[in-house]
């Protein structure tokens, strides 16, 4: 597929670096969740939106708030509701009395990093007003079309148990995302950790009176990179080899998603794309030239679960789709050992 050469060592390692500065500097804040910070960092070295699913308390705010101040990058969090409207999230025009001329305002959207707080509380016309950004990076206020800052990136938040008052999000901006990664309770040690950190804060005086201060209000604002080292490392992402055999097996693995007898909707085109994509950025975080039948394992849940649909059958039979999907995997001859 790709038919450039593999990209230097010196570049790897400089893109490595890059990586390991950023997960140190995340690791000062947020306890554990290695995962995670790797699933964002893909994200981030792909342009790709994350779906981060997990109850609340998990660090996810946190855990963006670190890397868009860890990167220099705009943050903006929008925490939505049931009465949330699209001009909220993307801006609206305004009458300027002064001058009796129209002028733009521009909404939380138009930033490096959006933070979608319960993306599914939401109603449908508001989710729907995301999918001209998530796609293509623009925004559409009246009669006019402004372009996003780049990088812009996507992490949603959505708490998979309590679901009343909640919108389920619709398949097409379900696809929208690159990803979508379950988070699970840290570790007993992890989350010893947590509590030990969090009872070495102290009291901030702040006017007249004084706050306990929480993980937020201890961020540094020195950023550990600039701007140049992210595009070098997005840049070093796209030129990691990918070889024919890996992209038949994704075409496989989608394939079978299309045709398994448990499944009602299957992967997109756009499901092999993410996971050749995200595979190469793994490749990368890993010090690695080329992709290899381990990334796809690894990353496959993340990239295909929530582009998947079960038959009523299926249902019926008390089937999830993270079963099928183990099973097609193991039928394709790739297990737990290659990870």
């Amino acid at each position: 597929m790709n038919s450039n050469p593999s990209p230097p060592t010196e570049q790897i390692a400089k893109s490595v670096e890059f990586v390991k500065k950023i997960r140190e500097r995340v690791a000062t804040i947020v306890v554990g969740q290695d995962v995670m910070v790797e699933r964002t960092l893909i994200s981030l070295f792909t342009s790709g939106h994350l779906l981060l699913q997990g109850l609340p308390g998990l660090a996810k705010t946190l855990l963006v708030s670190v890397l868009s101040k860890t990167i220099d990058l705009d943050f903006a969090r929008v925490q939505f509701t049931i009465d949330l409207l699209p001009s909220d999230i993307l801006g609206s025009e305004i009458l300027d009395q002064r001058n009796n001329e129209f002028r733009t305002i521009k909404g939380p959207i138009f930033t490096n990093l959006l933070l979608a707080d319960e993306i599914n509380r939401a109603a449908p016309k508001v989710q729907g007003a995301l999918l001209e950004a998530m796609q293509e990076k623009k925004v559409t206020i009246g009669s006019e079309t402004f372009d996003l800052p780049a990088p812009f990136l996507v992490i949603a938040t959505q708490n998979p148990i309590e679901q009343a008052g909640t919108f389920e999000l619709p398949e097409a901006q379900l696809d929208r995302f690159m990803m979508c990664h379950r988070l699970g309770y840290p570790a007993i040690a992890e989350e010893k950790e947590i509590l030990k950190r969090n009872a070495t804060l102290k009291i901030q005086r702040k006017d007249k009176g004084a706050i306990a201060q929480t993980e937020f209000d201890i961020l540094e604002d020195e950023p550990v990179g600039t701007s140049e080292d992210l595009i070098h490392a997005m840049e070093t992402v796209n030129e990691i080899f990918v070889s024919d055999v890996f992209v038949d097996h994704v075409v496989e693995l989608v394939n079978r998603t299309r045709n398994h007898p448990d499944l009602e909707l299957g992967g997109s085109p756009r499901t092999g794309i993410s996971l050749i994509k995200a595979s190469r950025a793994r490749a990368m975080i890993h010090g690695r030239h080329y992709v290899i039948p381990e990334d796809l394992f690894a990353l496959a849940e993340d990239v295909i679960l929530h582009r998947i649909r079960l038959n009523y059958e299926a249902l019926a039979d008390g089937h999830t789709g993270e079963t099928v999907l183990k099973t097609i995997l193991r039928d394709m001859g790739m297990t737990p050992a290659m990870v």
